[in-house]
Order: structure tokens, then C-alpha cells, then sequence
């Protein structure tokens, strides 16, 4: 084994504190496990705070299989100005009088139900997106005019939560979303404060669910040094796919041979309920008989842990391996 390798492969989930950058968290994960191979699947910014996957060992192949979900954020967009990182901790841009309407919960119930659905959004210029080989930020900061193209995103929900008033009475507005991958939320208030013609930025952001991980299923960074393998979460459970128990042909599998669709009992998608933990043994296991449909992915699991990734292939029949783990990504 190389150094700075273990024998371990989990997932675990970090609520993130404020302050810090994503990057900050996998190191602190590196220390605590004494593992060199650690990945976060979706980056925060050091404003904001709430839920970051975090995989250990093997189990960062799963990353790409977890970044694709729906994001839930409960975001404080402050009216007033904007600034060139499009939240709180940038330099002012531009400066604007409140208008009246914006303390109105009506008025901001009415105008983020119209938010809903697909827009052509422009990423932040303080983005780690790359640019040439080298990430936005890091071009603004040497003074360089970057100019980013449009990304369709889509916005699911925009719920008012509440609408404030701060110490220099200006309005601002506490807001739940559900967004699509890779959507930026500095961007969805700076484009508010735009259409509404009143400068707006990210006074506060708090990331509350991520694909199946909320924040529920999250530790913090001294929790997680003190519990170690024992905050592991169950990467069946958050993959959100049908499953099979494979311990008869666990070789083939780790051998990557395509497995006969008829040779495989699937299993209902395990539900997410809060904290409460669904072991691979439970009675409460749903059968599930409907035929598989052509690329679905389905978790193989052996010895309470998860084996492999396999997609259906109907030409055949067969289901191929997509990605395996020779440790197996421990299911807590």
C-alpha cells in the first residue's frame, strides 16, 4: 500500500462551517483519517456553510455519481448593492436605493414563483470554472477581464421564507431553492437585483441538501475526528438506485464480467428518512420486479458493502461494469 493509503473507503457527510473553503475541509479529512485520497462533490464557497459529501479512499469514484443531483440552499439576499464577487465579502460595485415594494412578502412571493424553471445564467467571474486551463478567480485577481458564457441552469423551487430588514434599512430576503447542478446562487441574486433594478448580492448561504444528503446526515469536522468511520453513510442509500445483493458471484464482479440481468434480485431504491439508517439486512426491503431499462445503473452489494456499479445493456441483457471497487465502499 502507498503511503498516505488505508484500507478505508466510506462516505462521509461534513455540515461545513463558515469560513472555510472546501478545499480546507478535505485536508482537515485527510488529518483525521490519515488518507491522502479525499474529494468533496460539489465546492462551496467560504461564505457558505451546510452540506459537503465527502468520499475517503476507493469511494471517491463515486464522486462523479453524486455531483449530478439537485442542490437545496437557504440563501439571505441582501438589496442595497452589488459587489464583484456577488456576495458580502466582495468590494462594492454599485449602490442603489430599496424601493418599497421589496419589503412586501407579497410582492417577493409573487416574483421568485416566476423564477421557476430554465434560464441561461452567467457564472461569476469569481468562479473556480476554468478559463484557458486556469480557473476564473485566479484570472480576475491578476487583473485580467474574464468573461464567462452562459450555462442553462434550471430553478425548481424559490420559496420566501421571509422577508427582513437590516440595521441600514435595507430590505432583504430569506429564500429556500432547489437548482440544478452546476447552478451559482451569487449569480441568481445579482440577476435579481438586476431585474428588479435595485443592486442585490449573497449575504448569507447555507447549502441544506444535496442530492439525498441533507443536512440531517451531517457531521461536523469535531464530531467527525472523534467518530471517524463510524459517521460513514450509506453510498447505497445516497446513489438512490435500485440495488442487488451479489455475495454468490462477488468474483466475477470484481472482475468486472457483465452479469446476467435474470441472475440479479433488484431491489427497491432504500428511502431517505432523516437520520434514520436502513442496514442491508432490514426486513423492511422492497423487492422490486420492474424490468431494467437500457443504462440504468444498478449498486451491487456484497459482505454490507458496495462492490460495484453495473449498468443495464438490453441489446444483451446483460448488466456491465461502470465502476468497481476493489475495497469496498463501507455501508456503515
Amino acid at each position: 500500500m502507498k503511503r498516505g493509503q488505508t484500507d478505508l473507503s466510506l462516505v462521509v457527510a461534513v455540515n461545513k462551517p463558515e469560513g472555510m473553503t472546501s478545499h480546507d475541509v478535505v485536508n482537515r479529512c485527510r488529518t483525521i483519517f490519515g488518507e491522502k485520497r479525499v474529494g468533496h462533490t460539489g465546492t462551496l464557497d467560504p461564505l457558505a456553510s451546510g452540506v459537503l459529501p465527502i468520499c475517503i479512499g476507493p469511494a471517491t469514484r463515486l464522486s462523479t455519481y453524486l455531483t449530478a443531483n439537485e442542490k437545496r440552499y437557504r440563501v439571505r439576499v441582501g438589496f442595497g448593492f452589488e459587489t464583484d464577487t456577488d456576495d458580502r465579502e466582495g468590494a462594492p460595485t454599485e449602490r442603489g436605493t430599496v424601493p418599497s415594494r421589496l419589503f412586501e412578502d407579497d410582492f417577493a412571493r409573487a416574483y421568485l414563483a416566476g423564477l421557476i424553471g430554465e434560464h441561461d445564467q452567467v457564472p461569476p467571474a469569481y468562479s473556480a470554472i476554468k478559463v484557458n486551463g486556469r480557473k476564473a478567480y485566479e484570472r480576475v485577481r491578476r487583473g485580467e477581464d474574464v468573461q464567462l458564457e452562459p450555462r442553462r441552469i434550471t430553478i425548481m423551487a424559490a420559496e420566501l421564507v421571509r422577508v427582513g430588514e437590516d440595521d441600514m434599512a435595507r430590505a432583504f430576503w430569506d429564500v429556500d431553492f432547489a437548482v440544478s447542478k452546476g447552478t451559482y446562487i451569487r449569480a441568481i441574486a445579482r440577476d435579481m437585483g438586476r431585474e428588479l433594478g435595485c443592486p442585490a448580492h449573497v449575504e448569507e448561504l447555507e447549502r441544506t441538501r444535496s442530492g439525498r444528503i441533507a443536512l440531517d446526515d451531517c457531521v461536523s469536522l469535531e464530531s467527525l475526528a472523534s467518530l471517524k468511520e463510524q459517521a460513514a453513510i450509506d453510498p447505497v442509500r445516497i446513489l438512490g438506485c435500485r440495488f442487488a445483493f451479489a455475495d454468490d458471484i462477488e468474483k466475477r464482479v470484481a472482475n468486472g464480467a457483465p452479469v446476467d440481468a435474470a441472475a440479479l434480485r433488484l431491489y427497491k431504491p432504500l428511502p431517505m428518512v432523516g437520520d434514520e439508517r436502513i442496514c442491508a439486512c432490514s426486513t423492511t426491503l422492497e423487492p422490486s420486479d420492474a424490468a431494467p431499462s437500457q443504462g440504468e445503473v444498478v449498486a451491487l452489494v456484497a459482505e454490507n458493502r458496495l462492490i460495484a456499479l453495473y449498468a443495464y445493456d438490453e441489446r444483451d441483457g446483460l448488466f456491465r461494469s461502470k465502476c468497481g471497487f476493489a475495497e469496498g465502499v463501507y455501508r456503515g
